[in-house]
């Protein structure tokens, strides 16, 4: 049966039209993504696919989805290497959407604030990487960034790239954090 077949409800598009989105199934949102189906697949059969990719078996744990690689996504009959840019394109969105983007007006109170801001940009990385939170006297973030990558159980943070980032802005306060792949996402609070 083809998408077109099934009542107005039960399509993907009518569906969340009609119902919002949260109505929908994670296959039935995959599927919006993803389109059109061939002649012997719906985009809804295609997305489920996708989802039994998830070797956690966790139905509605999603993340599974960033480690997919676009060589792993063409391989499922249906899925060319279009609609698997546009699959890994939204999965970075949602990662840039739980990246707060004002952190500027953020006072750190204690570590556990700078792991709410940093833990969804970091949680998923396969390679370790630090970062620098830059604040003023009175902790107010006043920049982040990237100071080094490495492997997927290493880093190797130059004390100049660190440094020169501080003396750049003035900040008198700084906070290196790093992520480790393998463990949970921990910080580290340092005052200069």
């Amino acid at each position: 049966m083809t998408i077109k077949e099934l009542p107005s409800s039960e399509r993907p598009y009518e569906k969340l039209e009609l119902f919002g989105e949260k109505s929908l199934s994670n296959a039935e949102l995959l599927a919006i993504i993803i389109k059109t189906g061939t002649k012997e697949l719906t985009s809804v059969d295609i997305a489920r696919q996708i989802l039994n990719l998830n070797e956690m078996h966790d139905k509605d744990n999603l993340s599974f989805l960033r480690d997919l690689s676009i060589e792993e996504l063409t391989k499922i009959k249906g899925l060319g290497r279009i609609k698997a840019l546009q699959l890994k394109a939204v999965c970075e969105l949602a990662t840039r959407m739980n990246t707060p983007s004002n952190y500027r007006k953020i006072k750190i109170k204690e570590p556990n604030d700078i792991v709410k801001i940093l833990m969804s940009g970091m949680q998923y990385e396969k390679i370790e990487i630090a970062k620098i939170v830059l604040l003023d006297h009175g902790l107010n973030i006043l920049k982040i960034k990237d100071v080094a990558t490495g492997g997927n159980n290493f880093v190797n943070i130059g004390m100049r790239n660190v440094l020169s980032e501080a003396v750049k802005i003035n900040a008198p306060k700084m906070i290196l954090v790093h992520n480790h792949p393998s463990r949970k996402f921990k910080s580290k609070y340092t005052r200069l």
